[in-house]
C-alpha cells in the first residue's frame, strides 16, 4: 500500500461525506484507489486485499461485512448530479450501482462498478487531486481526513480559504458546536495531525465586523509543492524523519502541541514525550543538587581539616 496512490476529479472533494466514520472514509477512498481508469467494468476485491488498502485493524469477516455495508449505505446517500443555467432542470445519481458482497466465497470478496455518469469523476481526469492513501488512512480524525483530502487541491499554490459556511458543511460539523468546540474538536486534531504532513501548516481565523468580530473563515497556509513533485513513499525512515522535522519547525504549534503530534506520529501513548522531557528536566535538577551537595560537604571536610 506505501505506494497506492487516490485520485479524482476535484468534484469529489465538493461533496460533504456526511456522517462517515475515519474507518468508512478509508474504506470509501481505498475503493475509489483502484477504480480509477476501470471505466464500467465491474472490479473485484478480495477482503485481504481491502483490508490491506484501507488500514483496516479488526480481524473477523463479520464486523468487516458489516463496516463495508454501513460503507455503502452512506455512498448511497452522496448525491452527484447538475443543474442547468437556468435552473429548472436537475440531474442527480449516485456513485456506484453495483455493490456485492461475498463473505461466503473460498476467497471472500466485494464486487463494484461505478455508474456510467459518474465516470468523469474517476476517468479521463482534465483536473484531479492526488494524494497518498497509506499517509489518508493513517489520520486517525475524520476532520483531519477530510482537511488533508482539501488541503491537497491545493498543494502547488499552498494556500486555501474556506467561508465559515462551507468549511462546516465540508467537514460536516454539528450545527450545535460553538467556537469552543470548533478549536478542541476540529482544528486541535487537524493541527496535530496534518502538520507532519504540510510543511508550514498555519492555520488564521478570519474575523468579520460588528459586535463580537465573529469568525467569518479559515485560512489555511502551507510551503507548496513542486507540480511534478510526488507522492510516494521515501521509505519509513525517512518519512519519519520528515514528519518530526515538520513538527519541530512549525513556528504555529505550542510545545505541548508538538509534543502530541510526535506522539502520534510515533504511535505512542499520548503524553510520552511531555513526560520524558519533564523526566529528563528532573535527572538534571536531581544531577545539579547532587553536584551543589557534593561540593558542600567538600567545602565543610576543608573547613574541618584547617
Amino acid at each position: 500500500m506505501a505506494n497506492e496512490l487516490v485520485k479524482y476529479h476535484h468534484e469529489l472533494n465538493t461533496i460533504p461525506l456526511r456522517k462517515f466514520t475515519p474507518v468508512e472514509m478509508n474504506l470509501f477512498f481505498s475503493i475509489v484507489s483502484r477504480m480509477r481508469e476501470k471505466g464500467t467494468q465491474t472490479v473485484r476485491f478480495s477482503f485481504d486485499q481491502l483490508k490491506d488498502l484501507s488500514n483496516y485493524k479488526a480481524t473477523a469477516n463479520v464486523r468487516f461485512i458489516d463496516d463495508l455495508t454501513e460503507t455503502y449505505e452512506k455512498i448511497l446517500s452522496l448525491r452527484f448530479g447538475k443543474r442547468s443555467k437556468s435552473g429548472l432542470s436537475v440531474e442527480m445519481f449516485v456513485m456506484f450501482t453495483e455493490f456485492k458482497i461475498d463473505g461466503d466465497a473460498d476467497e471472500p470478496y466485494v464486487d463494484i462498478r461505478i455508474y456510467e455518469k459518474a465516470l468523469p469523476l474517476l476517468n479521463d481526469l482534465d483536473e484531479w487531486v492526488r494524494y497518498s492513501l497509506q499517509q489518508f488512512t493513517e489520520l486517525q480524525s475524520s476532520y483531519s481526513k477530510t482537511m488533508f483530502r482539501l488541503l491537497k487541491q491545493f498543494r502547488t499554490t499552498g494556500y486555501a480559504y474556506f467561508s465559515k459556511e462551507d468549511f462546516n458543511e465540508l467537514l460536516d460539523i454539528p450545527k450545535s458546536y460553538r467556537e469552543t468546540h470548533i478549536n478542541e474538536r476540529v482544528l486541535k486534531p487537524i493541527k496535530e495531525e496534518l502538520t507532519p504532513l504540510f510543511r508550514g501548516l498555519t492555520i488564521k481565523k478570519k474575523y468579520g465586523k460588528g459586535r463580537g468580530k465573529p469568525v467569518i473563515g479559515y485560512q489555511f497556509s502551507f510551503k507548496a509543492e513542486a507540480k511534478n513533485a510526488d507522492d510516494f513513499s521515501k521509505g519509513e525512515r525517512e518519512n519519519l524523519r520528515i514528519k518530526m522535522f515538520n513538527i519541530e519547525h512549525n513556528g504555529e504549534l505550542s510545545q505541548e502541541e508538538k509534543w502530541v503530534a510526535k506522539d502520534k506520529v510515533l504511535g505512542l501513548k499520548i503524553g510520552t514525550h511531555e513526560a520524558d522531557f519533564y523526566a529528563q528536566q528532573q535527572k538534571e535538577t536531581d544531577k545539579i543538587e547532587e553536584e551543589k551537595l557534593r561540593q558542600d560537604l567538600l567545602k565543610e571536610l576543608q573547613n574541618g581539616f584547617k
